[in-house]
Formats: structure tokens, sequence, C-alpha cells
């Protein structure tokens, strides 16, 4: 909400949107979410500056392989760190700035993977 505060411009958007999809009569219903473009946006961006946990569920690699040029032997605990990835200038232009636009194309939600990808090879 800070983010959205501190950018009226935004969230005048989003409120605009959810008046447009929603109304004033009620609640948002789930089934009023693949509706809600801009709102998703900013919820993706938020979560990106300000995740939820620190880290990602550990995983474990399934085979030898090279992420950003780091070897990770199979059978490695893997943990992903949000806050670094959410706010790392070689993957995101201007990190810090709070910007739903990127989460957009073409004015829908990207929901595949948003986010550029590190380069993984997988060793045999």
């Amino acid at each position: 909400m800070v983010e959205l505060l501190n950018q009226p411009k935004i969230l005048q958007r989003a409120v605009e949107e959810l008046d447009k999809v929603v109304g004033r009569d009620r609640l948002v219903q789930e089934s009023d979410i693949p509706n809600l473009k801009y709102l998703t946006a900013c919820i993706r961006e938020s979560f990106r500056l300000h995740p939820f946990s620190p880290f990602n569920v550990p995983h474990v690699s399934n085979f030898n392989m090279v992420v950003g040029g780091y070897f990770i032997p199979k059978g490695s605990q893997v943990l992903l760190c949000r806050l670094g990835l959410g706010r790392n200038p070689r993957i995101w232009e201007d990190p810090m700035r709070f910007d739903s636009e990127r989460h957009l194309k073409d004015g829908t939600v990207e929901f595949g993977v948003s986010e550029p990808s590190l380069p993984i090879h997988h060793l045999h």
C-alpha cells in the first residue's frame, strides 16, 4: 500500500480498474481477478520489491548444472534470495523504482516467468 500511496497516478489507475471491473456496490470476488490485470501487476511489483519471505523454499538439484556461471553439483540444496533477485540491477532496470508496467505486455499480465532468467546449462 505504501508504494501505491507514494505514487498517486498508479493508485488512481488501480482504483479506476477496480471501479470498472467490480464497481462500488460489492466486494471483489475470486472470479474478478483475471479481469484485474493492472492491480495484479501492482501486486506482483510489490512482491518483487518487498517479498513476503526472504528465501524461496529449498530445492535440490537433480543433476549437475551451471547457473549464471556457478557450478551446482547434483544433490545440492539451492536457496534463492527473493530480495536479492527482486532488486538485482543486472536483472531489473532501475530495480528500486516501483513500476507495475514492467509486469504488463500489451495491457495484459505476464503470468509465466516475467523476470529475465539466468543462463542455465545442464551438465551430463
